[in-house]
């Protein structure tokens, strides 16, 4: 009787170990949920609604701008500036631009096609779903992920192949001490005993029963759940407690590049100024990076990264760390504007001082972006900031500043300025090129209609300042945690697109 009790007791506590476990991990799982948009801006009787997203169907005409999440899979009728972040999907850091023309006739290539789930950093498009929930490219990918046959764990292998061993063992010993008891003349009833136990020489602890390692399973369940609550204190969830085992045999980890061996962010790394300046990718920057003097380039350098910048912080974060701010925009152009405000302090407050009036967006034609601004100083003159592809930006200047002083733009600069290119673009970095230009007050007073269409300004013979080169850094704890790895006799490998 007590036997039984003890074991009934054994089996309860293990469900109860296994139950709480599997609960907690179903319940993260579950707010996962949140991570997605929960209503869609639709078309629907002339009128426009908010739903949703489960609600949506296929043929429904969705509008979706910077910051929002595309809600389906959606065939893009109308788009302007429209960029998403597929970093999700496909690991690219880079914003997409997207547009209702066909560029491909693989529906996961073309940039007429927004997918489900990736994020909308600028512009705004209409769009028609063309899938939604599980039939989405996100969706079809999350039911291969879980519809995976895994097999059985090494744990679960090699306890089942104990068990068996154990089972063998404790049913020779039953039915041979049942043979011996039947041949000592015992009543076959009483050599039964012997099979299960025998009460007079064993106390009641069965031959087969005692070989039974009850305690075998509340043992391993025990020890998984402490290291998954450990794994759990680093922000690592354990879905399946058999899981944890497989680690310690772990030989290759497969790793995704974005996001997890760097920081899934956009930073400067670089400036240029007939040099090339260093600067702070670490994920713990606070406060300036650069000690610049007014009127030197660096300063001159940042003030465009300032005012040629449509990226903006969201509001209601004063409180928050600049890194960790929420930002709206290109994720180069949040890497500038993070930059200029760990640099400048107020960006904002210094955009206002520094009015826009005219702007010409960046095209996949000109390669470049223009700004003209009122600039807050006693000149009272208009300022044109521009930046873009490098190449493009040097052959609209025709003067260069060096350290503060403007000379002319001479092959031996245009020969160092290719080689500081060179050498940015083979560390891996985004390279932005920077220039500026004063208008004459004469020829352009204050009131001056800009026209952008017709460009009734100078885009050319402009001041190149210098470069500016852009990086997704590798998280600070990465080097550590690849040479554990290594002397642990795991390879690494990292697996991206």
């Amino acid at each position: 009787m007590y036997l039984g009790i003890v074991l009934m007791t054994v089996v309860v506590i293990t469900g109860c170990f296994q139950y709480y476990q599997e609960s907690k991990s179903s319940k993260i799982m579950e707010s996962f949920k949140n991570l997605v948009p929960t209503f869609a801006l639709v078309h629907r009787d002339g009128e426009k609604q908010q739903v949703h997203t489960e609600e949506l169907v296929v043929g429904d005409i969705v509008e979706v701008k910077g910051g929002d999440r595309v809600p389906a899979d959606l065939r893009i009728i109308s788009a302007s500036g429209f960029k998403v972040d597929n970093s999700s999907l496909t690991g690219e850091s880079e914003p997409q631009a997207r547009s209702p023309e066909c560029t491909n006739e693989n529906p996961l290539e073309t940039k007429n096609v927004a997918f489900f789930s990736t994020h909308a950093v600028e512009g705004s498009c209409k769009g028609i779903v063309i899938y939604t929930g599980d039939r989405t490219v996100m969706g079809r990918i999350a039911h291969l992920a879980s519809g995976l046959d895994t097999g059985k764990t090494p744990i679960a292998r090699e306890i089942e192949h104990f068990i068996h061993l154990i089972t063998g063992v404790a049913v020779f010993l039953g039915v041979t001490f049942f043979i011996i008891a039947f041949i000592l003349g015992y009543h076959w009833l009483t050599a039964v005993v012997f099979l299960i136990g025998f009460p007079k020489i064993v106390r009641s602890l069965g031959i087969i029963v005692a070989n039974v390692p009850e305690g075998l399973i509340a043992t391993v369940t025990v020890c998984l759940t402490l290291t998954a609550k450990r794994m759990a204190s680093k922000n690592c969830l354990v879905k399946n407690l058999e899981a944890v085992e497989t680690l310690g045999s772990t030989s290759t980890i497969c790793s995704d590049k974005t996001g997890t061996l760097t920081q899934n962010r956009m930073t400067v790394a670089h400036m240029y100024d007939l040099a090339i300046e260093e600067c702070d990718t670490t994920e713990n920057q606070s406060g300036t990076q650069q000690v610049m003097a007014e009127g030197s380039t660096l300063a001159s350098l940042t003030r465009i990264c300032t005012l040629c910048n449509r990226a903006e912080f969201r509001p209601g974060q004063d409180d928050v760390p600049i890194l960790r701010r929420e930002c709206t925009g290109d994720a180069s152009e949040i890497a500038l504007l993070k930059y200029s405000e760990l640099t400048l302090g107020n960006v904002s407050g210094y955009r206002a001082k520094n009015r826009k009036v005219a702007e010409i967006p960046f095209n996949s034609t000109n390669k470049y972006q223009v700004s003209v601004h009122e600039v807050d100083d006693a000149d009272k003159s208009y300022l044109l900031v521009m930046k873009g592809a490098p190449e493009r930006i040097l052959d609209r200047c025709s003067t260069i500043m060096v350290k503060g002083e403007i000379y002319p733009l001479d092959e031996d600069r245009r020969k160092r300025f290719e080689e500081a290119y060179l050498q940015l673009g083979g560390m891996g970095e985004r390279v932005l090129g920077f220039c500026d230009y004063r208008l004459d007050i004469a020829k352009y007073p204050r009131g001056y209609e800009f026209n952008v269409e017709e460009v009734n300004f100078p885009v050319e013979g402009l001041c190149f300042i210098g470069l500016v080169s852009m990086i997704d850094p590798p998280r600070a704890a990465v080097p550590d945690a690849v040479a554990k790895c290594r002397s642990a006799g795991i390879k690494v490998v990292m697996v991206s697109f």
